[in-house]
């Protein structure tokens, strides 16, 4: 048995065999042929191969995913049977004698180049369609196989050097049992989103990908951090136990599901859930969210190959609003970069995509693709209790701007007899630390505050989450963080208006009593955390917690505020 360390990044015991989710190699050598009748039945027969393939894919996730997801398939299909790419294919493989697979790699390349060139954003995007299509022939030419995490048909623990989150969007929890990752941490977005599908996942490990082949029968322990490699049996029978034990754990805070967030003196504080789908209300439910403290519209835009209509968006916001059945639901507007990329919008590649064009910073520059997301978002809101959020907020002038534009589409609307709510809340994300600093003026224009931890601890701490080298730098617990959580909270209050965290640290264990002392009014977190956070606020005095919290801000380091967690909630 070999075992590896690595994050705990979703909760939870996994025991299945692997599945490696790692890209092929699909290089090859440029030859001379002496048949090319054979040759071009070898391109024809993967052609129908990739046909076939692609046809199963588009069933399957226009079952799971819908036909918005669908429809990318449907161009793949295009694509394939497209004369204008076969016939250069073939002509080349006859007059130049060469193997199939250096004339489709250089006919699909000359249509790529010819696709990037075009003015025509709808033309742009058919480039990435050749790609991807040049790819699976390519597959099937070589005899390797493309892996899709959407056609995993057995229970299986997904293996990665890292999972995107169209990926991880994709994962089947009927099947994958769980996932570990070379790379990450537990605010990557693939980790976030285990979390919300309930998928045990052990990220960081560093060798992964490398140490476990398909096959191997693993177990992925998400309470500990640990993945061990064909394990004794007795270790098998020891991690049944384990999980069972957990289930049970989870059974007791079930019971939770329909009480109050109140702490041990009466202090009731919001318990909301962090989503990304119509599909995650069910979870919600399940967990007794008392609201949606952060929709992530972005999943809206990703794992497609072009924008969603005015339409599409308004039926997603609608449906969520309605599911939560009068209870709030803070919708955040697009926040794509850093992480987070849409192939199909060409932006520019940068040296630190987290500190360059993205979130409100793309959205007040394509203000087309914002306006239309705000006019879905004024649409529905007469179907719920909606609060807009705009995300990387840096300063007053952005706020107003994209304040203005939602105002003047908000008047276009009812000027063209369209009825929109009265009643809708305005707020910013809090992640940027000139923010957090200037928090007592935003507190007298907007309508909330939502702490975005994960990014305000990466930006204050000069330490990319992403990077494996400088993750001790990720610290929640600093009395850095501490303090500006602080002041936001603060300036919040002292103008009447409400402040929530929605960044992971709002259901961490430690983070909690420091949270609840600060006087947070609302914990937005993956909808399983929930209940488990219930449990622990009701057995929490708030006024302990408060003179708690007075202590932890004087000190220097994060450890000595972790101990004086521990010792206070003993």
């Amino acid at each position: 048995m070999t075992s590896l360390k690595g994050i705990a990044a979703s909760n939870g015991i996994a025991i299945a065999k692997a599945y490696r989710l790692v890209e092929p190699d699909l290089s090859f050598d440029k030859k001379t042929i002496d048949n090319p009748a054979a040759e071009i039945e070898r391109f024809r027969l993967s052609m129908e191969k990739s046909k076939s393939e692609l046809e199963l894919i588009r069933k399957n996730a226009e079952e799971n995913l819908g036909a918005d997801k669908a429809a990318i398939f449907e161009a793949h299909l295009l694509v394939l049977s497209d004369p204008e790419l076969i016939a250069p294919i073939e002509e080349q493989i006859t007059n130049e004698k060469v193997n199939v697979e250096a004339a489709l790699k250089e006919t699909a390349d000359m249509f790529v180049k010819m696709f990037e060139q075009m003015e025509n954003e709808y033309m742009k995007e058919r480039a990435a369609d050749i790609r991807d299509v040049t790819k699976r022939v390519l597959s099937h030419l070589l005899g390797v196989q493309i892996v899709n995490p959407s056609m995993i048909s057995e229970e299986v623990i997904v293996i990665a050097e890292d999972l995107t989150p169209s990926d991880t969007a994709q994962l089947n929890k009927q099947f994958v049992k769980g996932f570990t990752t070379d790379i990450g941490g537990r605010t990557s977005h693939s980790a976030i989103m285990a979390r919300s599908l309930e998928i045990p996942a052990v990220v960081g490990t560093k060798t992964a990908t490398a140490e476990i082949k398909n096959g191997d029968l693993v177990i992925v322990d998400g309470l500990k951090g640990e993945v061990h490699i064909n394990p004794t049996p007795e270790t098998v029978q020891q991690y049944q136990q384990v999980h069972l034990q957990y289930e049970a754990q989870k059974a007791e805070w079930a019971k939770l599901v329909n009480e109050k967030s109140v702490s041990a003196d009466g202090f009731h504080v919001e318990l909301a859930a962090n989503i990304g789908t119509p599909k995650d209300l069910k979870g919600v439910k399940l967990n007794g969210g008392e609201a949606i403290g952060l929709y992530r519209t972005e999943f809206l835009y990703m794992g497609r190959d072009q924008l969603p209509t005015e339409e599409e968006q308004f039926e997603a916001y609608k449906a969520v609003l309605e599911g939560m059945e009068g209870k709030p639901v803070v919708v955040r507007t697009l926040d794509i970069g850093g992480d987070k990329e849409l192939p199909y919008m060409n932006l520019p590649k940068e040296m630190n995509p987290f500190l360059g064009f993205r979130a409100i910073r793309l959205c007040l520059e394509e203000q087309d693709i914002f306006r239309t997301q705000l006019r879905a978002l004024l649409r529905a809101s007469l179907f719920g209790n909606l609060k807009i959020m705009f995300p990387m907020i840096a300063t007053l002038d952005e706020f107003r701007s994209a304040k203005k534009i939602l105002e003047e589409e908000k008047q276009k609307l009812i000027g063209q007899g369209q009825k929109v709510s009265e009643k809708i809340e305005l707020g910013i994300m809090v992640e940027i630390p000139s923010t957090a600093v200037l928090a007592d003026q935003f507190a007298k224009e907007v309508d909330f505050f939502s702490i975005g931890t994960n990014d305000l601890i990466q930006y204050t701490m000069a330490a990319d989450r992403m990077n494996q080298r400088v993750s001790y730098l990720y610290q929640p617990y600093s009395p850095s963080i501490l303090r500006l959580v602080k002041m936001v909270i603060d300036a919040a209050h002292s103008q009447g208006k409400w402040a929530g965290m929605c960044g992971e640290m709002a259901g961490d264990e430690i983070a909690i009593p420091l949270l609840l002392g600060l006087g947070l009014d609302e914990f937005s977190m993956s909808a399983t955390s929930i209940l488990k956070a219930r449990s622990q606020i009701r057995n929490l005095s708030k006024a302990d917690m408060e003179k708690l919290t007075g202590e932890v801000l004087n000190l220097q380091t994060t450890s000595q505020v972790i101990e004086a967690v521990k010792n206070a909630t003993k």
